[in-house]
């Protein structure tokens, strides 16, 4: 059951007034990704929340953006630098990558929004449980699936093109649909919810990274 009937999709445009608030580049650049991507997180999206943390935020602008346009009363963002736009109105913090500064139980949900690709392998089930830790609800999680050396390659373009203007973090180690299931269950998750395949891209870009690339899930604590 999500709340995905009740909320509409998200104007692109309206996003991107959004994030141009803080930063620049927005004003010039109508944000698809970001829409389509936190319109797959709303269709898995379990109730309304009265906090969510945001882990690996960045910038802090999505952050910022599903505070504005989610059913949740307070976002905060967390990541190891703090890139964090200085004018944001979500609180933001940087921590060690391994504690997170919040005590037992101190969120309904929490995001991560393509950043597990990012972690090294095996501190992922221990981010995973450190998040279960201080989050009692869902963990909504945007990120990659790789089913072979090819898309391994796309995935490694696709990250160079979104990350570099931000400077994001390049290097990633991608997953499989069965390498996700096996870090929701050492982690003490179960997947309940996947998004329908959403349209990041059209035409000649499909063809060089297809959509099914990008994968939205809703992991349930057990």
């Amino acid at each position: 059951m999500t709340m995905n009937t009740t909320m509409s999709p998200i104007d692109p445009r309206l996003l991107q007034v959004i994030l141009s608030r803080h930063l620049a580049m927005y004003r010039s650049r109508v944000p698809i990704y970001q829409a389509t991507m936190l319109d797959s997180l709303r269709e898995v999206w379990a109730a309304r929340h009265r906090n969510l943390l945001d882990v690996g935020g960045g910038t802090g602008v999505i952050a910022q953006a599903m505070a504005e346009l989610f059913p949740v009363d307070e976002v905060q963002a967390v990541d190891l630098i703090d890139r964090f736009c200085s004018s944001l109105s979500v609180p933001t913090r940087q921590y060690d990558g391994k504690t997170l500064p919040f005590a037992d139980a101190t969120f309904e949900a929490a995001t991560l929004n393509n950043v597990v690709h990012h972690v090294p392998v095996t501190a992922r089930s221990d981010l995973l449980r450190e998040i279960r830790r201080v989050v009692t609800g869902p963990l909504y999680i945007k990120d990659h699936e790789r089913c072979g050396t090819l898309d391994n390659l796309r995935l490694m373009a696709l990250d160079a093109i979104g990350n570099i203007p931000f400077g994001g973090m390049i290097w990633a180690r991608y997953l499989t649909r069965a390498e996700w299931e096996m870090l929701a269950a050492n982690s003490g998750y179960r997947i309940a919810g996947r998004a329908t395949p959403a349209r990041y891209r059209k035409s000649v870009g499909a063809l060089l990274f297809p959509n099914r690339l990008e994968v939205t899930m809703r992991f349930e604590p057990v």
